[in-house]
């Protein structure tokens, strides 16, 4: 049953988004603005580097493999999570990064004393009818969360943008931060037009003054179904505060845009990358994790921290051989990554957490119980 329930969503988030009316008044006023992007053309946004798109076809012959392949797509028992603790994304400090791990691409970020999340989804079932997150539940309520200064969001993908996470998250925030087009989304699930701010690539967003957002190009496509293809500008973000500087990857295939931001907005204290769910018919919007770790040397990263990954079942490769394939191409560049478990903080210029965790689950466990805080 747990095999069928990936297919049955994409036909599910299809039939659901044929159903819908796409254009609102309110997208409609935004054309203009739109047809002004180099990104914008014939009412579908394009990118950077043209590749060959991933067809219906493409996609529909996978099923068979997501039905009945045999590689090690989800672990044989829940993977260690940690409580997160929120002194390190509540301190006040202008001199401070730190990042916590939720899962997947979602991540609490305090850089240099501003509070931002990144792709939050809360759910434990990211989609209808799945799949459903290793780890079970978030180890962090939004109930628990304090406010926060923005939250930003990459792209509509449904394991990056979560209807209940945004519409908990609301009264949170002052900021929702996305690319063109995202933003009818959070309208139409009542978040008022006055709180969301929609960039596109190069452009950027102050906050009081010393906190830059900027939205950078990523090697991706967007939609929530097969009527809305292309809709949406996918995003990358950089974030430079007064002290530090951090990437965030989104989705994204290797591309050169990662040595143009680098050019541009580099060097970055920590860069956060996807390195999973990847596949050769997907080279080209999302990346191998050795193509991970070049991006971040592309960048001028100091310490990686690899996303998009060890949470959900979406994709056909051993859920722990991300992490595999990049711990060693990291060695092999000379690069130090972070490599949390959900929960746990990394906290730049300090001891980076780095327990392969992946390759010994029930050891960890056992850390765990009798050292709780000494990862």
């Amino acid at each position: 049953m747990k095999r069928l329930l990936l297919p049955l969503s994409l036909l599910f988030i299809a039939l659901s988004t044929a159903c819908s009316a796409w254009l609102t008044q309110s997208e409609k006023a935004q054309r203009a603005r739109w047809e002004t992007s180099p990104q914008y053309s014939d009412g579908t946004f394009s990118n950077p580097e043209q590749r060959p798109p991933l067809s219906l076809k493409d996609g529909l012959t996978m099923i068979p493999k997501f039905l009945f392949s045999s590689e090690e797509r989800e672990p044989n028992r829940p993977l260690p999570k940690q409580q997160v603790d929120l002194s390190a994304f509540l301190h006040p400090g202008p001199n401070h990064l730190s990042a916590t791990w939720l899962g997947h691409s979602s991540l609490l970020l305090n850089v240099d004393g501003f509070r931002l999340l990144s792709d939050p989804v809360f759910a434990k079932r990211v989609s209808p009818l799945g799949p459903t997150r290793y780890n079970g539940d978030v180890p962090l309520s939004i109930a628990q969360l304090p406010s926060v200064d923005a939250v930003l969001i990459s792209h509509d993908h449904y394991d990056h943008l979560n209807k209940s996470s945004i519409q908990a998250l609301d009264e949170k925030t002052a900021l929702f931060i996305t690319g063109l087009g995202v933003g009818n989304r959070l309208a139409q699930w009542g978040v008022e037009r006055g709180k969301i701010r929609e960039l596109d690539w190069w452009e950027s967003l102050s906050i009081r003054d010393s906190l830059n957002i900027v939205s950078t190009p990523a090697q991706h496509f967007s939609g929530r179904g097969l009527t809305d293809r292309n809709r949406t500008l996918w995003t990358s973000w950089v974030v430079e505060g007064p002290q530090h500087r951090i990437y965030i990857s989104g989705d994204s295939g290797y591309f050169d845009g990662f040595a143009e931001i680098g050019r541009r907005y580099g060097p970055f204290n920590m860069t956060f990358v996807e390195c999973g769910a990847y596949n050769e018919r997907w080279r080209y919007v999302h990346m191998f994790p050795e193509e991970s770790v070049q991006a971040h040397l592309d960048l001028r990263g100091d310490v990686l921290h690899p996303i998009h990954w060890g949470t959900l079942n979406l994709a056909l490769h051993p859920w722990y051989e991300p992490m595999q394939r990049l711990k060693t191409a990291a060695e092999t560049a000379g690069i130090q990554a972070a490599t949390p478990i959900v929960g746990q903080t990394t906290l730049y210029g300090a001891a980076l957490p780095q327990i392969e965790w992946w390759e010994d689950v029930d050891r960890v466990y056992q850390v765990e119980e009798n050292h709780p805080h000494e990862h």
